[in-house]
């Protein structure tokens, strides 16, 4: 959340809202990339011009009634044959899926939702609706959670289940119905105005320019409808009329995007460039564009590149009146010259529209990617990429962040750390704590651990850890540093991965004694923790509420006035501060700190986990600092909730005494 005090520089632009966006479209689809190549290969074969059915003819095997054809059957969609189907079925029910999942916390109970909603706009379409699986996908994960809100914590021990399966099927079918019956007529129009727009290309000689309708439709995945829809029917009149038409290398000519993998293969960062050469290789020559729709919907600016080579290349094959006998499908080098008329000058047109698409999408991309400072977007496919191995416990941080422009152009040894977060209060210095602790641990006493607000930051530490959703804003400081994202500040398994890339830069590190010797350790006895602000068993609430009395319990200790209470929820907004291991610690913003008397905290104990965005909170520590009185107490916070012991002992507690015995055990690190 922008501030007061914040410049222009340190706000979010609308160029990286629009980045995240184009993120969250490409994290749909990344997952499922198999699934497309799947698809891809078996259109490549088995089509009527793929690869094993080329000629038709009477032979058995190869006739439209053989089992090849049988099995590349397009038809209706539904009847025999698997292309048709796959695109129209499974692609955009995995995509709704996993969208459904990404807008859901990653339960598959919101994949579930988002997938039945995403049926409900394939099936009241005539076109692949990878555009409404997007929709769809992560509206009925994102409504089911906020509807699972609404009642966490209250339903009756042995009912759960009950519940949840009845309001997931209850709410799917609404949404499915929604989608059948009022977003399947919207989507369909603008798939008919784009169709629109491209036949009034043709017919007023404006052709090179349809470049501008194409490119775009097809990173929204609305490739197959303008190929199967418009330009392959008009392509076949004129194909019978003059033996080949352009038309068919309007969208299946793969130049352009040929061009803009080979400059991330280049130019790019991180797993994008890593990932870059392979794709290029698929698209190329297996005819699946699909696979650099991503790359594009990373970086939004670089449809200028596919502007660039698209035009370039129906403008070449306008000038030598090139084109094919019948459809690319896929749009694979090979099928593109499998279908051309073998004359000279066709296949010279072709081959140089190739070349020169390529060329010019090329060099418009390596410009945008080369003279792109803007490092809080360098590589939001790599933040993608370590989510997902995260989730499957597979190390990623020494490969991604070494493939990364900030940890290649890092030199010598990991020195210096920061964890960084909005305020400089919670979340950072307690993630800071854990870290430090590990780091310590492996044998690296040299290495410096501390945390900062992001408004405080210089660019003059070796690794920056933030919040995923505060990543952004971290590199616009510290550009030269290795930038790492986590979600869970208490229990990342990008901690350990760090301590892996510290090692590595390093060497083994040593053994250590007494790393905790910080100081003095601060007292929870007395006017930190007031008797009157630890509550031990909470009414099941919802997060706001529990904010409210997290402040109001700071209010009563005499530590802050009540408008401090009101910035909590103000700071709720930036960035969720539910830590992990059932712990939320919600503090105010830094414009606050006028509002806080002295230092203090409150904990609220909730007998049943409330839903904070979608995780589980049982412990709500309220926080209120002045200066920097706050951190060697919430390192303490924060080993109580790393050890299950402590956390047992806590969720046993019968009073207050027992709470001070927890928390007042814990060293200081």
């Amino acid at each position: 959340m922008a501030t007061a005090t914040q410049t222009p520089a340190e706000r979010t632009s609308a160029r990286v809202h629009v980045q995240r966006f184009g993120t969250f479209l490409s994290n749909m689809v990344m997952p499922n990339i198999g699934a497309f190549i799947a698809w891809g290969l078996i259109t490549a074969m088995f089509i009527e011009v793929g690869w094993l059915n080329l000629g038709g003819g009477d032979n058995a095997w190869l006739s439209p009634h053989g089992w090849v054809a049988h099995i590349g059957g397009w038809g209706d969609y539904a009847g025999g044959g698997i292309v048709g189907p796959m695109i129209k079925f499974l692609l955009p029910v995995l995509i709704g899926y996993t969208g459904g999942k990404m807008a859901y916390n990653d339960l598959t109970r919101g994949g579930v939702v988002g997938a039945i909603a995403t049926f409900g706009v394939i099936a009241g379409t005539e076109i692949p609706m990878f555009m409404g699986a997007m929709i769809m996908g992560p509206l009925g994960g994102w409504s089911m959670k906020h509807i699972d809100s609404m009642w966490a914590g209250k339903i009756k021990p042995g009912f759960e289940m009950l519940v949840d399966n009845f309001s997931a099927g209850i709410w799917g079918g609404i949404l499915a119905t929604f989608g059948f019956f009022a977003l399947s007529d919207v989507l369909t129009w603008i798939s008919d105005r784009l169709g629109d727009g491209v036949e009034f290309l043709v017919n007023h000689d404006l052709l090179p320019f349809a470049s501008f309708v194409i490119e775009p439709a097809k990173v929204l995945f609305l490739n197959n409808a303008l190929n199967h829809g418009v330009l392959t029917p008009l392509g076949l009149n004129e194909s019978a009329e003059g033996g080949k038409s352009i038309l068919f290398l309007l969208e299946a000519n793969p130049a352009a995007g040929l061009g803009l993998l080979l400059a991330y293969s280049i130019f790019g960062k991180g797993m994008a460039k890593a990932s870059a050469p392979g794709a290029a290789i698929i698209h190329f020559f297996g005819g699946i564009h699909e696979v650099y729709f991503p790359y594009v919907l990373m970086k939004p600016k670089l449809i200028l590149a596919m502007f660039a080579g698209g035009f370039t290349q129906i403008l070449i094959n306008v000038i030598f009146s090139s084109g094919l006998r019948s459809p690319a499908a896929p749009g694979s080098v090979f099928a593109v010259y499998i279908s051309a008329p073998t004359d000279l000058k066709n296949l010279t047109g072709i081959t140089l529209s190739i070349i020169g698409g390529a060329a010019a999408s090329f060099f418009v991309a390596a410009i945008l990617l080369k003279t792109d400072k803007t490092i809080e977007a360098e590589d939001e496919l790599v933040t993608a990429t370590a989510s997902m191995e995260a989730m499957k416990g597979k190390k990623s941080v020494a490969s991604s962040l070494v493939t990364g422009s900030a940890a290649t152009s890092h030199v010598g040894s990991i020195t210096n750390i920061v964890f960084a977060c909005d305020a400089g209060m919670g979340s950072s210095a307690m993630g800071a704590s854990v870290l430090r602790k590990k780091i310590h641990d492996a044998g690296f006493p040299e290495v410096t651990v501390v945390n900062k607000a992001i408004a405080n930051l210089t660019d003059t530490y070796d690794l920056v850890v933030t919040h995923q959703d505060l990543t952004a804003r971290a590199r616009q400081k510290t550009g030269s540093a290795i930038h790492v994202s986590v979600e869970n500040f208490m229990a990342s398994p990008r901690y350990d991965e760090i301590v892996e890339l510290v090692r590595e830069h390093n060497g083994a590190g040593r053994a250590t004694v007494g790393a905790g010797a910080d100081g003095e350790e601060p007292a929870l006895a007395g006017g930190l923790l007031a008797d009157e602000a630890i509550v031990l068993d909470a009414p099941t609430e919802s997060r706001d509420a529990a904010i409210t009395r997290a402040g109001e319990l700071l209010v009563s200790a005499g530590a802050v006035t009540p408008a401090y209470v009101e910035a909590m929820h103000v700071r709720e907004t930036s960035v969720s501060t539910a830590m992990g291991n059932l712990l939320a610690i919600p503090h105010g913003t830094n414009e606050a700190k006028a509002a806080v008397s002295r230092t203090a905290l409150s904990f609220v104990r909730y007998p049943e986990p409330i839903d904070w965005n979608g995780k589980q909170v049982r412990y709500v520590v309220g926080i209120a600092a002045v200066g920097n009185e706050h951190l060697k107490l919430l390192g303490r916070i924060a080993e109580v909730f790393v050890d299950p012991e402590q956390v047992r002992r806590l969720e046993t507690a019968t009073s207050v005494a027992d709470v001070r015995a927890v928390l007042g055990e814990v060293q200081p690190v």
